[in-house]
């Protein structure tokens, strides 16, 4: 379809074509970084690759020019932004490349000498920073290809690091002290800066430079796995706290748009238990040559999940968000988030988004209701799928349905 096509027919029903939206956007900045060496402000912002572990390749990722670039890979600021706007940010960071093993994060903690030492300490320097920090690297070939998927924001063209120079770098105090603290395990420093304010975003970089844990146990984990894992970490902490806290006493809906995504989260007065259901449509990232809607869905009761989400890294981030509000207001609640994915979404921009959606979601204010029913006929109304198909995918919504509560036999022997 896409030879047939060739980006100007639109046959695949989308509004523009995601093959050319990436063109566009690396021609934009092509000039920039075809070359062999390469200076600019980074925002500050690392990448750790998955492909051959326990062999990754580790090393900063920077635009071809200086200033404020904090933004470019703070997702915490991309609240507005459209799908465009974020590939020109994104796809103007270039990415150097170094490859270390995993454990050579807890080697160089304890004195150890490691292959490509300047160059992982460098990059690790850079990921704790506070603030954008200029950064001149030599690359050993001409930048090249980009960067896609479901779980990480994308980035630019990358090339194997032969030298990085970086300017004064000032590192974030809270990160500083848990990173120099070789005895506090990194569950620990995760949540301790996430209680000192310190961004999830940013925990999540240092977590994947091996900047936590104890000693020569500290690893480099990969961008992919450190965002889910710093994630869970959080979500979890939080979710313990909740569920010692009286329930909520009414039926609330939130809902929120953005990118292209409508979002309805339902908090329900019972005992704390989760899901995330995503319904996308035809022509979206995850089901481009699908005729009809596919939804899937991952949950949770009150005991916890044993096994991975189905839907991966998007059902721990908005468990995140879900607890972030439940512990700000010390309660507990059943907990159903309904995600449509429209054809808008063309391109993927990482887990982020469904954090963020949902945070944004849970700061407007909620509608309340007085039963479930009530709740059903408000979500028919903004929800394009129909809630007899909601209904037929979620396990909470069934089980709240269906099951029999100590509730239901102390109203009937009322």
């Amino acid at each position: 379809m896409c030879a047939l096509c060739k980006g100007a027919k639109m046959l695949c029903g989308k509004e523009r074509c995601p093959i050319m939206a990436k063109v566009y956007a690396r021609a934009a900045i092509l000039p920039n970084v075809s070359k062999l060496q390469m200076d600019g402000s980074s925002p500050p912002g690392v990448f750790i690759g998955r492909f051959g572990w326990p062999k990754v390749h580790i090393g900063p990722l920077l635009p071809p020019f200086h200033g404020d670039t904090m933004q470019l890979d703070t997702p915490e600021m991309w609240q507005g932004k459209t799908i465009d706007d974020i590939m020109n940010m994104r796809f103007t960071l270039v990415r150097g490349k170094s490859l270390a093993s995993i454990k050579d994060a807890g080697l160089i903690d304890t004195g150890k000498s490691v292959k490509n030492e300047r160059l992982i300490t460098a990059t690790r320097e850079l990921a704790l920073a506070e603030n954008p920090s200029d950064v001149d690297v030599l690359f050993s070939k001409r930048p090249y290809g980009m960067s896609l998927g479901g779980d990480v924001q994308p980035f630019g063209p990358s090339a194997p690091l032969l030298n990085m120079d970086t300017g004064n770098l000032k590192t974030e105090q809270h990160v500083e002290k848990a990173h120099s603290d070789t005895d506090m395990k990194a569950r620990e420093a995760v949540l301790e800066l996430y209680g000192k304010g310190v961004l999830v975003s940013k925990i999540q970089k240092a977590f994947s430079v091996g900047a936590f844990g104890v000693g020569r146990r500290r690893t480099f984990v990969p961008t992919r796995w450190s965002i889910t894992a710093v994630d869970d970490t959080i979500g979890k902490a939080l979710m313990a706290n909740t569920k010692n806290y009286p329930l909520i006493n009414e039926f609330r809906v939130y809902e929120h748009e953005q990118l292209d995504n409508r979002w309805i989260v339902l908090l329900v007065p019972r005992e704390w238990c989760y899901e995330l259901i995503e319904a996308w449509y035809p022509k979206t990232i995850w089901n481009p040559n699908g005729t009809s809607v596919e939804i899937m869905s991952s949950h949770e009761f009150f005991e916890g999940r044993k096994t991975y989400a189905e839907i991966g890294g998007c059902y721990y981030a908005a468990r995140l968000a879900v607890n972030e509000l439940l512990n700000k207001e010390r309660r507990q609640a059943g907990v159903v988030i309904l995600r449509e994915a429209h054809a808008g979404y063309i391109l993927p921009v990482g887990v982020w988004n469904v954090r963020e959606a949902v945070r944004a979601a849970l700061k407007s204010k909620p509608q309340t209701f007085k039963t479930l029913k009530d709740v059903f006929e408000n979500v028919s109304k903004k929800m394009e799928i129909p809630l007899k198909r909601w209904i037929e995918t979620s396990a909470v919504l069934k089980d709240e349905l269906h099951q029999k509560r100590l509730k239901d036999f102390i109203r009937a022997g009322q």
